[in-house]
């Protein structure tokens, strides 16, 4: 592999598929409930929190004039106001670059998590311009202990013309309340997807050449 080319070819198949199916389902948990946001309650039972993030990203797309018409600025300013104060980027990022956090300085932590941190808001904002593809989410029953400070949500989406794909959220148990750090579609966890594609590079140039690559992504 070319230095870079992770992120400079476009999206894998596999990584766009993962993505566009997670981000979707994300947003699209309350199709038909009402237009006003709802108020989210980070120390709500798991399922209700999900559900109360995704149902206000879905209206704001729905009820934004621009953000319907496909404008990525203004639906990257949505996804930053309503689902990322919910997801923890840090732990994310951390989990991602696995033993080779520990090998960067706090300085290149930070450069890491602010990169990856545009590389999905970009992503994400790219996958929720399409989210009219998804028919319908269904929470599925909530099986752990809500008393734990981890646990995993999950849901079925069903898709027009397509079977329907297990979407699965994990969440983490903070002082602010829960917040999302791990999405797993069909047994594909975002984090574990990363964690191969920023050890090769890291590889090849390094820390600093793993940030300088996202980077340079998030400006295409």
């Amino acid at each position: 592999m070319r230095p870079n080319q992770i992120w400079t070819d476009p999206l894998p198949t596999i990584h766009r598929f993962f993505v566009c199916v997670a981000i979707a389902a994300f947003a699209l948990m309350a199709w038909g409930s009402a237009q006003a946001q709802t108020k989210v309650d980070p120390k709500a039972a798991p399922n209700e929190f999900v559900e109360a993030v995704a149902n206000n990203a879905l209206q704001a797309v729905k009820n934004d004039e621009a953000a319907k018409s496909g404008d990525l600025r203004r639906i990257h300013q949505l996804v930053d106001e309503l689902i990322l104060p919910y997801v923890n980027f840090e732990k994310t990022t951390r989990l991602a670059a696995g033993r080779y956090w520990r090998q960067a300085s706090p300085q290149q932590q930070q450069a890491l998590v602010d990169a990856f941190k545009g590389t999905l808001i970009r992503t994400y904002s790219g996958a929720l311009a399409d989210v009219d593809q998804v028919s319908r989410i269904d929470m599925q029953p909530f099986r752990g202990d809500p008393n734990a400070d981890d646990v995993v949500v999950r849901s079925l989406v069903t898709r027009s013309n397509a079977p329907s794909v297990a979407v699965d959220y994990r969440l983490e148990k903070t002082a602010e309340g829960w917040k999302v750090y791990d999405v797993n579609v069909e047994n594909i966890w975002l984090i574990q997807n990363y964690r191969n594609q920023f050890a090769q590079q890291i590889q090849q140039s390094g820390i600093d050449g793993l940030i300088k690559a996202l980077q340079e992504s998030n400006l295409r």
